[in-house]
């Protein structure tokens, strides 16, 4: 399965502290870069969702967000005496070596992480919430991530079967355009040289026909456009292989068009080219 790199994932559910809630982003990027944002008392879950992600994503710039809403009405005048202490020691400390400082009022006291009862959070109590709770998100990530996947997937081979139409159609008729343009350049160089040597002429033509010979442009199309079928048929991380393709394609576009010695050459070269394009933008948002 093709997985684009944009996705969104919200989760949330009561637990005995309040309303546990997860949201994930992801954007397309050269590799898997994790921004978190996290409330204080769920700090010590960090790892694991590092981790987490890490083990369910390859790339794309993903944003998670952790947060702990308390419950309304949830008492909050019981304090952490160890908390106190701690905050006490630490307070104590600080005048000691910077007298002039002004202490800490009942308020900013208060809002110390830890201080209030409400506000500690029992990393045992959560560990199973936050665990299954990832594991949801992570789920609905990838499902939102897979269903744009396919889209972008339909997209390319749709932009595919109409270059291998194009290859088709130019292919057959390189001879008559080689014919043509030989005849005409023959009698540009009689007229030049002002001289009836016809092995000459045609030796010359011969050398000339090679270097403007396309088919094996056209062919190696063809072969690239096949490889990016059996990609996306194989499904997983794809992006940097299908990136390196239409590389590739568009390399082969230009020599065509640089070869061209006909309109039709020249107008299938800028179609392809288009289409590769095309192709590309969507391919920068895969995995």
């Amino acid at each position: 399965m093709i997985f684009s790199m944009t996705g969104f994932a919200a989760q949330q559910r009561e637990v005995g502290a309040g309303t546990l809630i997860i949201e994930l982003r992801s954007v397309n990027h050269r590799y898997l870069e994790l921004q978190l944002r996290i409330d204080e008392n769920l700090r010590a879950f960090e790892p694991r969702l590092r981790e987490a992600v890490a083990a369910c994503l390859g790339r794309g710039k993903v944003e998670c967000r952790l947060a702990l809403h308390a419950k309304e009405g949830a008492v909050e005048s019981e304090v952490s005496i160890h908390a106190l202490a701690c905050l006490a020691t630490l307070s104590k400390a600080v005048l000691h070596h910077f007298p002039d400082s002004r202490p800490l009022s009942v308020a900013e006291v208060l809002r110390w992480p830890g201080v209030l009862a409400a506000e500690q959070v029992s990393a045992q109590a959560l560990a199973a919430d936050v665990a299954a709770l990832l594991d949801e998100a992570l789920v609905e990530l990838t499902d939102s991530r897979a269903r744009e996947g396919e889209k972008m997937k339909a997209h390319i081979l749709d932009r595919a079967s109409q270059m291998e139409a194009l290859v088709e159609k130019v292919r057959p008729h390189l001879p008559i355009l080689l014919q043509a343009y030989q005849e005409k350049l023959a009698t540009r160089l009689r007229e030049a040289m002002q001289v009836a040597d016809d092995e000459r002429i045609r030796q010359e033509l011969a050398i000339f026909t090679q270097k403007i010979d396309v088919d094996e442009e056209l062919s190696r199309l063809v072969a690239h456009l096949q490889e990016v079928r059996r990609v996306l048929a194989a499904g997983g991380s794809a992006g940097k292989r299908l990136d390196f393709l239409m590389q590739e394609l568009n390399r082969e576009a230009n020599t065509l068009g640089a070869k061209s010695v006909a309109t039709e050459t020249s107008q299938a070269s800028m179609e392809l080219k288009v289409l590769i394009e095309q192709m590309r933008e969507q391919v920068q948002n895969i995995e």
